[in-house]
């Protein structure tokens, strides 16, 4: 090959080398799908994404936590299951993010730029058809330990409501750790004698106010997904219905200010499914001092059949790594969801991307590993033994799961044995 051709064959490349990437056409709409709906005003994301201007100073710090797989947040291993809300990027979206760094991180046209994406300010979800806040502002001390909190509001139903998407929001995310709302129906003792509105501590007797608690509607910890189903699938909340929220805080030096709320969608029409919350747990371990890889396991059966929705694990600061399995009544074992390396900071839902046909007789299990180690930088003392607790520097083990049935079942029939006596139906 002749000098000559070899510098045309090279220069014929440079020409039709493709452009470097830009933001407005290549990079806005990654931002878009997979970034703004955390890193917008008002949002827990702590810089915006939402135009040029301000996404420009961040490049580098993209590029580093997109190239290392940090962010989006998602710690799904990917050689089991599938999840509708997967937000792992996708190798041409991280090889344009890195492009387009690396090529000087330009603007472009701004005519080339998508259709904003329509977000509802203050809520990731829909603009709610009811919010119920807790009337009181809870204030948070600069220093000590807060005790969890308890607020009961009437939802003021005067008929049965079907909640298709449902977002708990603290107003002061620098101190709440997670709010939990609970729906207590009518003639469920669970805080019987408790005040309406008032911010309360339960007494320490282990009995939680006379029993009951109530489905899960909602819940906030960082990288919470908020509640959302698909057309068909609701929860319900009962005419009458009471909704409980349990309020964590943590003190960090400055004092706050708190007033928790959760934001309700309802469903146009009446769904065929009714969805709830269950898990496998295990309150009973003592994670010695030092132990690197202290195995903790957990247990549910499944009474009656149902569908598989959702899973969530939790653990707190020397959580390690987190399974969910099946097994089911012929023995056959299915793995559905291993998290390697669990993360306090993100507290993530995996919706499964088709629901799971689950028959009775099935077996949850969930393994979880906590490491009380040294090597833990978050461990807050290695040289304690850890139990069950609700503070962060305790430790939890849930294996939380929805599940879906026919409206027309009893949620209680997956929950104890056909033998049992059935209730009216209320979540306990």
């Amino acid at each position: 090959m002749t000098r000559a051709l070899f510098a045309g064959f090279a220069l014929s490349a440079v020409a039709f080398a493709a452009p470097a990437p830009t933001f407005y056409k290549d990079v806005l709409p990654v931002l878009e799908n997979n970034c703004q709906g955390c890193h917008r005003p008002g949002e827990p994301g702590p810089m915006s994404f939402m135009s040029y201007d301000s996404t420009r100073p961040w490049a580098k710090a993209i590029k580093e936590v997109v190239a290392s797989k940090k962010m989006p947040p998602w710690f799904a291993d990917p050689a089991h299951g599938k999840f509708s809300n997967d937000r792992s990027l996708s190798a041409a979206d991280v090889a344009t993010l890195v492009s387009w760094v690396d090529g000087g991180a330009k603007a472009g046209d701004p005519k080339d730029a998508p259709k904003p994406m329509a977000f509802t300010d203050g809520w990731a979800i829909a603009q709610p058809d009811k919010i119920i806040e807790i009337p009181t502002a809870i204030s948070i001390p600069t220093s000590g330990v807060m005790d969890y909190q308890y607020v009961i509001v009437h939802t003021g139903f005067t008929e049965d409501k079907y909640v298709q998407f449902a977002e708990a929001r603290p107003t002061d995310r620098e101190h709440c750790h997670h709010i939990l709302s609970f729906i207590r129906e009518p003639g469920n003792p669970w805080f019987k004698d408790e005040p309406i509105g008032v911010a309360f501590i339960p007494s320490k007797n282990g009995k939680e106010g006379g029993g009951g608690f109530g489905d899960n509607l909602a819940g906030y910890a960082p990288g919470v997904i908020p509640e959302t189903l698909k057309p068909g699938q609701a929860k319900l909340v009962k005419a009458g219905s009471d909704i409980v929220f349990q309020l964590h805080y943590t003190t960090d030096g400055k004092p706050g200010s708190d007033k928790s709320r959760v934001g309700m969608v309802f469903s146009k029409t009446k769904p065929t499914e009714r969805v709830f919350s269950l898990a496998a747990t295990n309150p009973k371990f003592a994670i010695p001092a030092g132990d690197a890889n202290y195995r903790v396991d957990a247990k549910f059966t499944f009474q009656d059949s149902a569908e598989l929705v959702l899973l969530l694990p939790h653990m707190h600061l020397r959580g390690k790594d987190f399974e969910f399995r099946l097994i089911y009544p012929d023995g056959t074992k299915e793995t559905l969801l291993t998290v390697p390396h669990y993360s306090f900071a993100w507290q993530l839902s995996y919706y499964l991307a088709e629901p799971k046909k689950v028959p009775a007789g099935t077996v949850m299990e969930c393994t979880a590993h906590f490491d009380n180690s040294a090597n833990n930088p978050n461990n807050p003392d290695p040289s304690k033994e850890v139990k069950f607790g609700e503070q962060s520097w305790d430790e939890m083990m849930f294996g939380f799961f929805d599940v879906a049935i026919p409206f027309d079942k009893n949620p209680m029939d997956i929950m104890r044995p056909k033998t049992a006596k059935k209730d009216t139906g209320a979540i306990e």
